[in-house]
C-alpha cells in the first residue's frame, strides 16, 4: 500500500501481517481523492476517519495538508500501527483515538469538513452511521460523510445521500446536508 498524493506521495505503507483490516485499495483511494479534490481544498480541513484500521485514508489527508485528522479505531494493534505511521510522517496534525466508534460518535463535540467511515462489511449497525453523524451535527456546512460499504447495502433512500461511486467491489456512498 502507498500514499497516493501530497507531501508524502509514493511513500510505501508496510501493513503488518495479521492486522484485522480490509484496507481500501490504492485504486479506490485514488479515485476517492480525485472526487474530493474537485470539491475541497485539503489545506485546513478537519477530518474524522472512523474504523480507521491501517490509517491509510488518514495518511492521505495528512499528506494533502489537512489541519487536523482524527482517526478512531477500537483495535489496539491498529492503534499502535497508526501511531507508528504518524511518527514516520512526523506530523502533529494526526490525532489517534482508541475507542468504540459508536460511543465516540455520541461523545464528540467537534465539527468536521469530511467524515470517512469504513466499517467492517458485516457490521450489523452500518445503516445507522449516517443518522448518528447527522443527528449529532458533526458535519460542518458543505461537509461530506463518505461511507465505504459492500454492494449489498444501499443508502439511496437516505435524505442526505447524494452520490454513490463504485470501484470494483468497493462502494462509496456520499452524504451532505
Amino acid at each position: 500500500m502507498r500514499i497516493i498524493g501530497g507531501q508524502f506521495k509514493r511513500k510505501i505503507i508496510h501493513v503488518p501481517a495479521g492486522l484485522p483490516v480490509r484496507p481500501t485499495t490504492d485504486k479506490a483511494r485514488e479515485a476517492l481523492f480525485n472526487i474530493l479534490a474537485n470539491h475541497f481544498d485539503f489545506e485546513g480541513l478537519k477530518v474524522l476517519d472512523l474504523f480507521a484500521g491501517t490509517g491509510a485514508i488518514s495518511a492521505e489527508f495528512v499528506s494533502r495538508g489537512a489541519s487536523r485528522v482524527v482517526s478512531v479505531d477500537s483495535n489496539q494493534r491498529c492503534i499502535m500501527f497508526m501511531r507508528q505511521l504518524a511518527s514516520q510522517l512526523s506530523t502533529d496534525t494526526h490525532v489517534i483515538v482508541k475507542a468504540d466508534v459508536f460511543r465516540f460518535l455520541k461523545s464528540v463535540k467537534d465539527g468536521f469538513d469530511i467524515i470517512f467511515a469504513d466499517p467492517p462489511y458485516d457490521l450489523d449497525r452500518m445503516r445507522t452511521i449516517p443518522d448518528m453523524v447527522f443527528n449529532a451535527d458533526l458535519i460542518r456546512d458543505d461537509g461530506w460523510l463518505i461511507l465505504e460499504h459492500p454492494s449489498t447495502i444501499r443508502f439511496d433512500d437516505h435524505p442526505y445521500f447524494f452520490r454513490i461511486s463504485q470501484y470494483s467491489k468497493v462502494h462509496f456512498s456520499f452524504f451532505s446536508r
